[in-house]
């Protein structure tokens, strides 16, 4: 259903009852008590498959007695009709029909002698309950409506970033390999040197935006899934070189200091844990100056496993913290004048709760940070097809 069709008010109207048999007296008997209300008669069942497409009753009353239907068996099929699902359905009949009737969909079951106010009372109750429901289909409509006006812009954004990330990739990568190869060059210059490192970290960062950005929104749809390993601590600092590495030359001006303490095998995906690190210290990175101090340890805590990257830079704002990993979000300090997303740390939380695990950071301004991954020790889940496409 389209959000148009569901803005539409409701169809047709409610306050129409429908009569069927009876007395030729009944209709105007009734009429008189429902002020408002038209009442209309109706031949038989026929009929009403029959009516035009804008008649749509809050309640029909039948007189089973005078007509030759089976209602017991034609009422299941009226009920299912479009035009008469929303309507309250009275018969009056015999007590000895009624458990029948009432099993078969009427909603209210009375002798064939019920006087015109008792009858009236009892279809201004049905009438009532089909404008309620008519009122709550309208609304469900407009929340269909407005759901799938929001899938569809999730659509959208989706095939939107999947679509700039997977076109800046190639040519990032190219530069990035381009880049290499002029630096290999022994003829190069000093400061032409140092404007490349600026040029491979800046092109490495924008490569890392563009993941980022991707792999969030991956996980946000549940469409990444971890590939785990029992990681020794062996297997921890190669991943912890391997994310050196990607962070890129820029941490050469720091003061780094990694102490990984003892540990028993850790379940974690390699891959996304080295992303997470990688993540962290560029944050640390673009928040210290040069020749700042970095720190990178793990500790065993309790159950868990704490990696933990800290720094002496300028610290985050109280008032930041609370939306520090949301995405497009980060500190209004940066010692830095490169865009970012945000989508960085926003990452690391999302893979910090795939893995059962979680992020927080402690920070005082001007004294510096410390962002805290805590990932649980223990065995690897069962695993599923992992079709998240890797480019480290």
């Amino acid at each position: 259903m389209s959000a148009e069709a569901a803005l539409r008010p409701p169809p047709g109207p409610t306050e129409l009852l429908l009569l069927l048999g009876g007395p030729p007296e009944l209709p105007g008997r009734l009429q008189a008590e429902l002020p408002g209300v038209t009442v209309q008669t109706v031949p038989g069942a026929q009929a009403l498959l029959e009516l035009p497409a804008h008649l749509q009753p809050g309640a029909v009353v039948i007189v089973s007695g005078s007509l030759a239907e089976n209602w017991a068996e034609v009422l299941p099929l009226l009920r299912r009709h479009s035009g008469l699902d929303n309507a309250g359905w009275l018969l009056l009949d015999r007590p000895d029909q009624w458990p029948a009737l009432l099993a078969a969909g009427a909603d209210v079951a009375l002798p064939v002698n019920t006087p015109p106010h008792l009858l009236a009372t009892q279809a201004q109750a049905l009438l009532r309950r089909a404008g309620e429901r008519s009122a709550q289909r309208f609304q469900l409509r407009q929340v269909e409506g407005a759901l799938e006006g929001w899938e569809r812009e999730e659509r959208v954004r989706d095939q939107l970033v999947h679509m700039l990330v997977h076109d800046l990739k190639n040519p990032i990568t190219a530069i990035l390999g381009l880049l290499e190869v002029v630096a290999d060059a022994p003829r190069l210059p000093a400061d032409a040197r140092e404007l490349l490192e600026v040029a491979r970290d800046e092109t490495s960062h924008l490569l890392h935006l563009s993941l980022n950005m991707l792999d969030v929104r991956k996980i946000q749809a549940g469409k990444m899934q971890l590939k785990r390993e029992l990681l020794s601590r062996d297997d921890l600092a190669q991943t912890v070189q391997q994310a050196l590495g990607d962070v890129g030359a820029g941490l050469s001006d720091r003061h780094l200091s990694i102490d990984l303490g003892p540990m028993p095998p850790l379940s974690a995906d390699p891959t996304m844990l080295r992303r997470v690190l990688a993540n962290l210290l560029s944050n640390a990175l673009k928040h210290t100056t040069q020749h700042g101090s970095i720190w990178l340890s793990s500790r065993v805590m309790g159950s868990e496993l704490h990696l933990s990257v800290a720094d002496n830079g300028e610290g985050i704002p109280a008032e930041d913290i609370p939306r520090l990993f949301a995405a497009f979000e980060q500190s209004r300090l940066t010692l830095h004048g490169r865009f970012d997303t945000g989508m960085g740390l926003a990452f690391c939380k999302l893979a910090a709760e795939e893995h059962g695990g979680r992020i927080w950071v402690e920070s005082e301004r001007g004294q510096g940070s410390r962002f805290t991954l805590a990932l649980p020790l223990g065995e690897p889940a069962a695993q599923g097809e992992d079709d998240v496409e890797l480019l480290f």
